[in-house]
């Protein structure tokens, strides 16, 4: 099993890949196996790094109306394929502890081992890009020394989620805890049950 330490190792590859071109229109170059847990964890991150981009150009207040409204789509289709990802990614938390004793006092957690890992991975982005705040050379010092603060939080956050992480991994493992994944069910994306879609 993978300890965060080799995750984040991941995020990282993937965000310095990304950002070679920093383009959203980059075909991913996944250099991991197509059925290794590490190939899903880099395809995680991409997305996550695209989405961000994404979210950034949207944002642009002279953005021409027609191509905003393409990108808000890209978005809404950038987040079914993340969480289309995670749910992936809890599949192979599943099959890896399918044969663990559950403790008969066993504890459920807030979330999938999956849904913790999603937060690593948009975390690594928000250190990557507030480090590129902090090393601005067109930035006041001001500027920077609020972004440091603002790093340092984020890295304390990274070592506090990555720990509380390897412990669930290592309560699920030694069946202190025990995983139940709720598939997600976005009404919005459903015509059967967007009332925008199905009133039409």
């Amino acid at each position: 099993m993978l300890s965060t330490e080799r995750y984040n190792e991941i995020f990282n590859q993937a965000i310095e890949d990304y950002h070679i071109k920093d383009d959203v229109d980059t075909p991913i170059s996944n250099p991991y196996d197509r059925d290794s847990i590490e190939n899903r964890l880099y395809l995680k991150c991409w997305i996550d790094t695209v989405q961000w981009h994404l979210e950034d150009i949207i944002r642009n207040p002279h953005i021409d109306p027609i191509e905003a409204l393409q990108i808000k789509r890209r978005i809404d289709r950038s987040n079914q394929d993340r969480t289309d990802l995670v749910e992936q990614i809890d599949s192979y938390y599943r099959q890896l502890f399918c044969n663990v004793a559950v403790l008969p006092d066993a504890r459920i957690n807030t979330e999938s081992p999956a849904w913790a890992v999603d937060r690593l991975s948009i975390l690594a982005l928000k250190i990557y890009h507030m480090k590129e705040q902090v090393e601005r050379d067109d930035a006041t010092e001001e500027h920077k020394q609020k972004c440091q603060s603002k790093l340092n939080i984020l890295l304390e956050q990274q070592v506090d989620l990555s720990t509380a992480i390897d412990q669930l991994l290592e309560d699920i493992a030694e069946g202190r805890k025990y995983m139940k994944v709720y598939r997600q069910m976005k009404m919005y994306n459903d015509p059967s049950t967007n009332p925008v879609l199905y009133k039409k």
